[in-house]
């Protein structure tokens, strides 16, 4: 059998699982993708800790995931941490826990490496399919969103980099307190995003992917894809009047009919409209009508960075 290894990702609002097995020729091949909301970040953004509810349901899907992937063979793992993470005053109590829980202890990652390695893996799905045309990158997360932008002269180098303390969750606990989400809310959400994602110019023609749960999840709403098929998600187009129209519609539903949408974890149904206007507002900002949809994300740079370098 061919070596297999697996990364996990512990983000603010999910933790994701990836097996993945190397072929010969260098490339990979997914064996298992798990992903469970946990939440590990509910009320950092305020209390600057991680709550006992957050790291028990963390932990609890990370020691499964480590059996998951010692079950289907991998001979190593390295486990990633983000956003929550780095905010909260308590994350080394939550990196001892799961080493005596998991097996494990996380890496904690900066958020200009989260970008680097999230840039790594859509280089690797898109850059080299249209290497005259330049990409940034989008990974919209529950605590953090990064920017990126590369590819340029054929190269996967990367000519600019940043994270933003402004993600799904946070915006969520800062802004939106009614149900359905009020008119004036909104408005402060989308006026704080604006006032903080200060970006240069992109790069001219480029394509513009985003990637993690926010994105994935409002193109599995839009075309009502459910159960979730990454293989009809990867790849995909969000259009930008697609995305408005449907923002409109889920920000005036209240949150107990969103849970019910198809092709949306009714977990993550109080913090998709915050996710949702922070890719909006970036497209706007980017004068980009479209955004093509990435459902390989940090998880797919660590692979590749860790164990190999595709060829």
């Amino acid at each position: 059998m061919n070596p297999r290894y697996a990364t996990i990702d512990i983000g603010t609002n999910t933790v994701l699982l990836l097996v993945a097995e190397r072929n010969e020729d260098g490339t990979f091949a997914a064996i298992a993708e798990r992903a469970e909301i946990t939440r590990l970040g509910r009320g950092v953004d305020e209390s600057r800790m991680l709550s006992v509810r957050g790291m028990e349901d963390t932990l609890r899907v990370l020691a499964a995931f480590v059996e998951d992937a010692h079950r289907f063979g991998a001979s190593q793992i390295v486990v990633s941490a983000t956003s929550a993470a780095r905010d909260a005053t308590n994350g080394d109590d939550f990196l001892k826990a799961a080493e005596g829980r998991a097996g494990v202890r996380p890496e904690v990652i900066s958020g200009d490496l989260e970008a680097q390695l999230t840039f790594k893996a859509v280089f690797h799905d898109f850059g080299r399919r249209d290497p005259r045309r330049p990409l940034v990158v989008i990974d919209i997360g529950g605590g953090s969103t990064e920017f990126v932008y590369g590819g340029l002269d054929r190269s996967s180098g990367i000519a600019f980099r940043r994270s933003f303390d402004v993600g799904s969750v946070r915006l969520t606990e800062r802004y939106i307190a009614t149900d359905p989400v009020a008119d004036p809310e909104r408005d402060r959400l989308v006026n704080q995003l604006r006032s903080v994602l200060r970006l240069p110019p992109p790069p001219a023609e480029f394509q513009l992917v985003g990637v993690a749960g926010t994105v994935t999840t409002l193109y599995a709403v839009e075309h009502r894809i459910d159960p979730y098929d990454a293989r009809r998600v990867h790849a995909g187009t969000l259009r930008l009047g697609q995305l408005r129209q449907l923002l409109l519609r889920l920000c005036a539903m209240p949150l107990a009919q969103r849970r019910t949408l198809q092709g949306l974890d009714p977990k993550r149904a109080d913090v998709i409209c915050a996710g949702g206007l922070i890719l909006q507002t970036a497209m706007e900002l980017l004068n980009a009508d479209e955004c093509t949809v990435s459902d390989r994300g940090l998880r797919w740079g660590l692979l590749l960075e860790r164990f190999g370098t595709v060829q």
